[in-house]
């Protein structure tokens, strides 16, 4: 569905890519790992034809975007739904006005299939119909993720779906849904999906497939469990604060606690029981 072939990438001849490489199958989601500034942002803008790489190949279901004119790229675009950091929602208008936003702008439907499809896409993401006339600054932090997640859904039914650090400044359970609602789109809709992301329990929960860069290269690519046991400095540095934190929220528990615990997929611990 989506594959980058030794993608370069630079601003004012400053490296932001270097020769990289990865694919996405049709119904799995790719998480993009790395600490700030390590190019994770430029890769969903490259994939959404925003810019252009100096050298290598971007196909999206077998094209290569880098070769097409503004017209193609836009007739690929409405199959891409892109959710911003912070939803990046418009404070001027209402929660419904959000939704509807793009199907309005296009006058592709009338008023009356717009709220429909509105409402649907409400429910779709876990929120009440009831929200609809409410401002975004109304909202729960977590709820505008999901009424993002709703908007980029409700444009053009996307196939491919691209998240930009979605659950970042949010509360642990407001996380737990946004994270719970992709993997929903990806296991019951089928949605393809790429999400950038340096909160390693969500990369870990929501990832078939993990891509680490550093410094604008592939630093690790493959999956969840050979992160984990990955021996690279790097990883090991990486994935510490976290371990810590497991290991640390483990020795508060009271004897059995530990019984029946959510897992992560993997185990994240460093050896911790």
């Amino acid at each position: 569905m989506i594959e980058l072939r030794d993608v370069d990438y630079s601003i004012n001849g400053r490296t932001i890519l270097t020769g990289v490489s990865f694919s996405v199958a049709r119904g799995e989601t790719r998480v993009i790992l790395g600490p700030s500034g390590s190019g994770k942002s430029t890769i969903l803008r490259l994939l959404m034809g925003l810019v252009r790489p100096d050298s290598g190949s971007i196909l999206i279901d077998g094209e290569d975007i880098t070769q097409l004119d503004e017209e193609r790229l836009r007739q690929i675009r409405q199959h891409i739904g892109m959710v911003f950091q912070q939803g990046a929602l418009f404070d001027s208008m209402t929660v419904g006005e959000n939704i509807g936003f793009s199907l309005l702008e296009h006058g592709q439907e009338g008023e009356a299939e717009v709220e429909a499809a509105v409402l649907r896409h409400l429910v779709l993401v876990g929120l009440d119909e009831d929200l609809i006339d409410r401002m975004p600054d109304e909202l729960s932090g977590g709820m505008q993720r999901r009424v993002a997640i709703a908007r980029a859904l409700a444009a053009r039914d996307p196939r491919i779906l691209l998240y930009d650090e979605p659950t970042t400044g949010l509360d642990p359970q407001s996380s737990a849904r946004i994270t719970d609602l992709i993997l929903e789109l990806r296991d019951s809709y089928g949605k393809t999906s790429v999400m950038v992301t340096h909160d390693i329990a969500d990369a870990f929960k929501v990832g078939n497939r993990i891509t680490m860069l550093d410094e604008g290269r592939i630093a690790f690519d493959g999956l969840a469990d050979d992160l984990d046991r990955s021996p690279l400095p790097l990883i090991e540095e990486f994935l510490a604060p976290f371990r810590k934190a497991v290991a640390a929220a483990y020795r508060r528990l009271p004897p059995g606690g530990g019984a029946g615990r959510a897992s992560t997929g993997s185990s994240l611990s460093g050896g911790t029981p």
